[in-house]
């Protein structure tokens, strides 16, 4: 007789508290309450909204379209992220440090709030292990660490536009680090059969019968930093990347079908290159915590990737040259400039420069064609200026103001622009002045100007719900907390 009959759906919605009900008792069998070799993080933000547009409820972003959270923040959806960590202990004497690091993350599809969605619901919930790795560090106190599986590998972010830039290597693979410096291989691979650039997928014709395939990207990175002063850091950054041949077959291998897979589906072989650098200053004649960090990266062929908000290399920008069936001549040049200013005692203010150029191999800026025929925006120009001022009335009530410039130009469209402001009366339940604590408690509110273009297009998430509209308008309760030991 079964005693239970998990459905699918409930099994993926069970998985996550199982695994917490698991750790639970596992600290209330070794050590009654707690158990030091298990320590758990979380990061999540939840909350209400609301717009004046005719007394409905929206929630979505102001910001433009293909730029993720890059002009501002605070109308993101609910997010969560859970991330236990198991810690072995090595041999007595030993001074490795070594820990398994698994996050779960969930989010819904429709971009709407946690509140009575489901993974049943239309666009509802959606759960994702964006890490599990095991790690072992400074091994037998060499200064050598060691790491395998998936992991956010990532360094510096704009917070306030949720950024980050010049070495987000996130993905699955594995690396060795050795004091200043760092390598890493990552393989990208997907299932996504709309990937066409270039796509990671394929159709096997040697077997007689199309099936889908996969060929994967191998990306070697390497970063060094460099120490000019007690104060002064430069970091550099190298990439490969390679792609193989798809291995399609060709229609001597298959007689009795005889498609053009090598024109078709045999996608060559290709490859790309990524250097860049990254300097940061601690500003010893401010308040403690006052910095400058800049870098400038440039990716040519498949490295030349970076859109919609993100920075990762391997998401190839842009259409092939379809005669040669490569991506020569591919590039992107992307500048990042932020600081934060810690002006006095009761307020800090971090602005912040944006700035990305990507081609296509392509010989028109427009929409091209790429592979199965589809079309893609081969030039792109993004570029951003914000800022975020927080005055410290006392411990616990803060005043956020931030202000964005945003504009981006799609091949040979005009430019879309959106100008926004943002205020944001904060309570802070812990007491602290400082940008970086956590958790708070927000008023939102945010009103947007778009120029013509960006109306009569519907540039942005709030436009395509609420139509064609010179202004923009956010309203929300939200919060917003990290933890992480």
């Amino acid at each position: 007789m079964k005693l239970f009959n998990f459905s699918t759906e409930s099994k993926l919605l069970t998985l996550p508290f199982l695994l917490f009900s698991l750790i639970a008792s596992s600290q209330i069998a070794y050590d009654h309450i707690t158990n030091k070799n298990i320590a758990i993080g979380s990061y999540g933000r939840v909350g209400v909204d609301w717009s004046f547009d005719d007394g409905r409820t929206i929630g979505r972003r102001l910001n433009l379209n293909n730029m993720g959270s890059i002009g501002g923040r605070m109308e993101e959806q609910d997010y969560l992220e859970f991330a236990p960590s198991l810690q072995f202990k090595p041999q007595k004497g030993d001074s490795t440090y070594i820990n398994m690091q698994l996050r779960l993350s969930v989010f819904s599809n429709s971009l709407t709030s946690f509140g009575n969605s489901t993974t049943s619901s239309l666009g509802g919930l959606t759960f994702a292990i964006p890490e599990l790795f095991i790690q072992a560090r400074n091994i037998r106190n060499s200064g050598i660490n060691v790491w395998v599986g998936s992991r956010l590998y990532r360094g510096p972010d704009v917070h306030i536009a949720d950024h980050f830039y010049f070495n987000d290597h996130s993905g699955q693979g594995f690396g060795i680090e050795f004091k200043k410096t760092r390598l890493a291989a990552i393989f990208v691979t997907a299932t996504d059969t709309t990937s066409t650039v270039p796509p990671y997928f394929y159709l096997n014709i040697k077997t007689g019968t199309p099936s889908t395939a996969l060929r994967q990207r191998t990306v070697l990175v390497a970063e060094h930093d460099i120490d000019i002063n007690e104060n002064n850091r430069v970091t550099l950054l190298g990439e490969y990347h390679r792609m193989p041949d798809g291995h399609a077959g060709d229609s001597q291998d298959n007689p009795t079908n005889p498609i053009e897979p090598a024109t078709k589906y045999n996608y060559p072989s290709d490859y790309g290159f990524v250097i860049g650098a990254r300097h940061h200053i601690n500003l010893k004649k401010m308040r403690e915590g006052s910095f400058n960090d800049l870098s400038v990266r440039y990716g040519t062929r498949i490295a030349n990737g970076g859109d919609g908000g993100v920075s990762k290399t391997w998401a190839t920008f842009g259409a092939p040259d379809t005669i040669a069936q490569n991506f020569k001549g591919a590039y992107s040049l992307a500048i990042v400039n932020q600081s934060v200013f810690n002006t006095s005692e009761n307020n800090s203010i971090n602005p912040y420069i944006i700035y990305t150029l990507s081609k296509g191999a392509a010989p028109t800026d427009g929409l091209s064609k790429t592979y199965f025929d589809r079309e893609v925006y081969n030039k792109k120009i993004d570029f951003t200026i914000g800022a975020r001022d927080e005055y410290y009335f006392n411990d616990f009530f803060h005043l956020i103001t931030e202000f964005h410039y945003s504009q981006r130009k799609d091949g040979v469209n005009p430019i879309a622009s959106m100008t926004k402001f943002t205020i944001a009366p904060v309570y802070v339940p812990t007491g602290q002045k400082s940008m970086w604590a956590r958790p708070h408690i927000r008023f939102v509110a945010s009103v947007a100007k778009y120029n013509d273009y960006a109306k009569e297009s519907l540039y942005s998430p709030f436009l395509q719900f609420a139509g064609q509209k010179s202004w923009g308008t956010y309203f929300g309760v939200k919060t917003e907390w990290w933890l992480w030991n």
